[in-house]
């Protein structure tokens, strides 16, 4: 699918004039990029940056490397960088000769407008089902508010979590689950049996992930949302 034109002018001649091996296309930027393994040293690639936001990575890590329109995160991945999940500062270009995070020059302007418009939008949070760590029934979490969403993380967070536990209503072992007919009905705006899409599963968004968390998921989050 082809793009709609932009303007040619995404950043400042100024801005751009220490940065090296850069192309500028009609609503594009491309610059050379790399991300450092210490067991396997620098994948080298192409970054394209678009006027939307998008950033799309093209590996150069090898003469045989086909692979083609990364994200940053998964161009990470694919460098088998040790310390992965915080692309911001792992992938690099070179500024003035010096390798500089991508988090440290203006290449992420248009990122950093397009997550803050993302988060502006409502996000729908599907119903989720915990299972006793007794006897193994599951039980419904509803995540429409922020606390409703920090019970199931803690919920889920505990491994010995049982149906004692459970916050919305005094249950035990002996209450019988939800039918496995009513388990497909999770609150998906799109479809009532909807078993997972876009519309209802989430990743990770400031509803569902805590800065005040210590458990890897929200740390990844928090570290690698934190806008420049």
């Amino acid at each position: 699918m082809e793009r709609e034109c932009g303007s040619k002018e995404l950043f400042s001649k100024e801005e751009l004039q220490e940065i090296s091996d850069l192309h500028v296309g009609d609503d594009y930027v491309e610059v050379m990029c790399g991300c450092t393994s210490h067991r396997y040293g620098d994948a080298i690639a192409r970054l394209r940056v678009f006027s939307d936001g998008e950033l799309l990575i093209t590996c150069q890590c090898t003469p045989a490397c086909q692979e083609d329109k990364l994200t940053p995160a998964a161009f990470e991945k694919h460098s088998e960088r040790e310390t992965s999940r915080n692309w911001r500062n792992n992938v690099w270009v070179f500024v003035g000769g010096d390798k500089v995070p991508l988090s440290k020059t203006v290449l992420l302007r248009y990122y950093n407008q397009a997550l803050k418009k993302s988060n502006v939008s409502k996000i729908v949070h599907r119903d989720e089902l915990v299972a006793c760590s007794r006897c193994g029934k599951e039980r419904r979490f509803r995540l429409r508010t922020r606390g409703e969403c920090r019970v199931h993380h803690d919920a889920m967070a505990e491994p010995n979590w049982k149906c004692c536990d459970y916050p919305y209503e005094k249950i035990t072992c002996e209450d019988e689950e939800e039918r496995g007919s009513r388990k497909v009905y999770r609150g998906c705006t799109r479809s009532p049996s909807c078993k997972g899409c876009t519309s209802c599963v989430c990743f990770g968004c400031k509803l569902c992930r805590f800065p005040d968390c210590n458990c890897q998921t929200c740390l990844d989050f928090t570290t690698n949302t934190q806008l420049i």
